[in-house]
């Protein structure tokens, strides 16, 4: 038996009306969604700003970028009837690698987490040389550089004058970030120098003579032996030469 054209056309029109159907439902159904553009925008507002309130506030001065990570583009969030909201998941300031979190508050509630990076760019202290260890820092052995201050875990310095004249602990690289665990203060006073102790009770100052029996920078603890009663002691060195007691 021989189907007439038309015959077959009449057949196919219940699955070619389903297949309209369903590309229908398909188009609705992602036009109701929330879209990953939608996600990626409130996400890059909410970092912008929330770093520009960061700097603002710390009175930092620096130059920064914002960069939201990739999300899948299979994901599929309900469409929200409220304007989506961010928070700061962590860390709690926003430089380097931060997370976001992404909320719809709405009829039907969802959340998401979202990676992003915060590029800090601050001017730091940098090795304009090599430098050796136990070296006096000079004016011309640093000077001030632009890095992103996210990826230096060891701490940073941003004044040239809080360097001068420190001591390094370790050899520095030339362009080297210098970090504050690398420098110390050098030794005011020596073992074997002659040091004028103090001691202070009120308003009466007593000085006596002694002998620094260990190295010292300002601020630190030393032992110290009293030339005139012959006792030891731990006192605080002041000044190159001068150390402080509490009576």
């Amino acid at each position: 038996m021989t189907l007439s054209r038309h015959t077959m056309a009449e057949r196919n029109l219940p699955s070619k009306f389903f297949l309209f159907c369903f590309s229908l439902f398909l188009t609705n159904f992602a036009a109701a969604g929330t879209s990953i553009d939608q996600i990626i925008d409130t996400a890059q507002s909410f970092l912008e700003q929330e770093t520009k309130n960061y700097l603002s506030n710390s009175d930092i001065k620096a130059r920064y970028e914002v960069s939201i990570g990739r999300l899948d583009n299979r994901l599929r969030m309900a469409a929200c009837d409220q304007p989506l909201s961010a928070s700061l998941e962590n860390p709690q300031q926003p430089v380097g690698r931060v997370t976001l979190r992404i909320r719809c508050e709405g009829s039907a509630p969802w959340s998401i987490f979202v990676p992003a990076q915060v590029n800090l760019y601050r001017d730091v202290v940098v090795a304009t040389r090599p430098i050796k260890r136990n070296s006096i820092i000079q004016t011309n052995d640093i000077s001030l550089a632009e890095r992103d201050v996210g990826n230096l875990k060891q701490g940073y310095l941003l004044s040239l004058d809080s360097v001068i004249g420190s001591l390094t602990t370790r050899a520095l690289q030339h362009d080297q970030v210098i970090s504050p665990n690398q420098l110390r203060q050098p030794a005011a006073v020596k073992r074997g120098d002659q040091v004028i102790i103090s001691a202070m009770s009120g308003r009466v100052r007593v000085r006596m003579p002694g002998e620094a029996l260990s190295d010292g920078a300002i601020g630190e603890q030393i032992r110290v032996l009293n030339t005139r009663s012959q006792r030891v002691i731990h006192a605080r060195v002041v000044a190159p030469g001068q150390v402080e007691v509490a009576m």
